[in-house]
């Protein structure tokens, strides 16, 4: 006779509870061991966004504690949706978005594809493709700071090389540069990487057998391409794209150490003007409101993703 989880655990418990635990089944077992961590999880990410939504209703400032929290209502949702500044940071950081994903798709699936070719020297060349995506954030921001550095950066002696431009008088982070771009290239150069797998893995799922029947009936290759590896593929590039497209909504760190936002606000993200108002401005109760609309913008914008999503994988 074999002993049921439920058996085991009485044993190793007093003898009052071990009667009670004989009469649980495995689900009921799986879900006191579960049932902590789930809880424990739930408190940490719902009660913070609870708590979020409530001061987004006030004027609270968190340097001023002791002062009296005025109920606003929506007055900051207002405020944040007509404030024309705002919306030039969003826009921003659409800009950012869309062509951070962009060179991502179209350069990861070109490195996977030519992985996926099986040369030699293949492991070697995926491990140093891969090492980008393995460095801190804060590491890959300071390196290219120093790459981008108008007297001494490698960036403006290739262009003053190639070009004729003096390198002192032209930087890719200063006001006339291409700020905008900067941002681009480092954040595509570390990610594009984390595409590739992905790619990778959807075209080595791909059985050989429906290569072999497109042979048969004497198939192009340009028309195998489009007919067999882009459809077969594409559930992965999308969950790319979704997983990037989060991350880079929410881009911080690696902005702040290249451009801090500037010149001006050529490269102020939403997710930096959001750390101002809160931590600089002091404004908790505005930039609780602020934090909530983007929120709202990516969680409805990967609901719908995902139903297309859904869609091309059930094709």
């Amino acid at each position: 006779m074999t002993d049921t989880p439920a058996d085991r655990l009485a044993r190793a418990t007093p003898p009052a509870i071990a009667r009670r635990v004989r009469g649980l089944g495995d689900r009921a077992i799986a879900w006191i061991f579960v049932a902590p961590t789930i809880f424990l999880l739930l408190a940490i990410n719902i009660f913070p966004l609870i708590w979020t939504v409530r001061l987004s209703f006030t004027n609270f400032a968190a340097n001023r504690p002791g002062r009296e929290v005025e109920w606003v209502g929506l007055r900051n949702y207002e405020r944040i949706l007509t404030d024309e500044r705002i919306w030039a940071n969003m826009q921003t950081t659409a800009h950012f978005l869309f062509w951070t994903l962009f060179f991502q798709v179209v350069i990861g699936f070109a490195l996977a594809w030519l992985i996926n070719r099986r040369f030699r020297g293949n492991d070697l060349a995926t491990t140093l493709i891969v090492l980008p995506m393995m460095l801190s954030p804060a590491v890959v921001g300071n390196f290219w700071t120093f790459l981008y550095q108008p007297q001494i950066g490698l960036i403006n002696y290739t262009v003053e090389l190639f070009t004729g431009i003096p390198a002192s008088s032209f930087s890719m982070l200063g006001p006339g540069g291409l700020a905008k771009w900067s941002i681009i290239i480092v954040d595509t150069w570390m990610w594009t990487p984390f595409v590739m797998l992905i790619c990778l893995a959807g075209l080595r799922s791909i059985p050989d057998y429906i290569y072999e029947a497109a042979e048969i009936d004497r198939a192009s290759k340009w028309r195998q391409f489009w007919t067999l590896t882009v459809p077969m593929v594409l559930p992965f590039l999308m969950l790319a794209v979704l997983f990037r497209g989060i991350e880079n909504f929410k881009m911080f760190d690696m902005v702040v150490l290249l451009t801090g936002g500037g010149p001006g606000n050529e490269t102020l993200l939403a997710s930096i003007d959001l750390k101002r108002e809160a931590f600089e401005k002091w404004r908790t109760g505005y930039s609780s409101a602020y934090a909530i609309i983007l929120f709202v913008t990516v969680f409805g914008l990967a609901s719908i993703y995902v139903k297309a999503l859904n869609r091309v994988r059930e094709r």
